[in-house]
């Protein structure tokens, strides 16, 4: 298991959506929906909250998030969550599933038993140049090893009280800069962050 801590990144900003990378490897986003008091799902996984919270006529930006990706990573249990959905809604690019559970094999879907910084070189090798990572505890090992580039969350007008973290931890202090704020009519907030030290 790899735990050595990269060298701080440089990044350079061409404008919304053009963050790049200095090093070479991928840029890797976080975009992610969180309840007021900072869980993303119920206890039981139930999402029926987010769905009640959230209106049709309101564009979070997913879709021109998911646009300028071209690979998923996610966690075992965001993966058991939306895998009876066929065909996945994430197009032709290839999803990686970190998990130490067996799983039924599926075309466009890689399952890795990888830690953060070795999946990074991984997918620099592969020419990926943009990862959208998802998961809480997904999302913590890749914010331990110091490799998330930047995170949109959505943080929606409900206290859940209990409920599975969006951080459950895990990571060093990390200093974020806020690039854009968005409210909607429905009390759903948007929040983008890079990572700036």
């Amino acid at each position: 298991m790899c735990r050595v801590r990269p060298a701080r990144r440089r990044h350079r900003d061409l404008g919304p959506g053009l963050l790049t990378v200095a090093s070479g490897r991928p840029r890797l986003s976080v975009y992610i929906a969180a309840s007021l008091d900072g869980f993303i799902a119920k206890t039981d996984g139930d999402l029926g909250w987010l769905e009640a919270s959230a209106r049709a006529d309101e564009d979070y930006g997913y879709d021109a998030f998911l646009a300028d990706v071209d690979a998923l990573a996610m966690g075992r249990g965001t993966y058991d969550h939306i895998a009876s959905i066929d065909p996945l809604p994430f197009g032709e690019r290839p999803v990686y599933v970190f998990t130490h559970q067996a799983a039924a094999p599926r075309e466009g879907v890689t399952f890795w038993e990888l830690d953060a910084a070795p999946a990074v070189q991984r997918w620099t090798e592969l020419g990926h140049r943009h990862v959208y990572v998802d998961g809480g505890i997904l999302i913590s090992s890749f914010l331990k090893d110091g490799l998330i580039d930047d995170l949109t969350i959505t943080v929606a007008p409900v206290l859940l009280g209990d409920g599975i973290r969006l951080f459950p931890g895990g990571f060093p202090q990390i200093s974020l800069a806020l690039d854009d704020t968005r409210a909607f009519p429905s009390g759903m907030v948007t929040l983008r962050y890079r990572v700036s030290g």
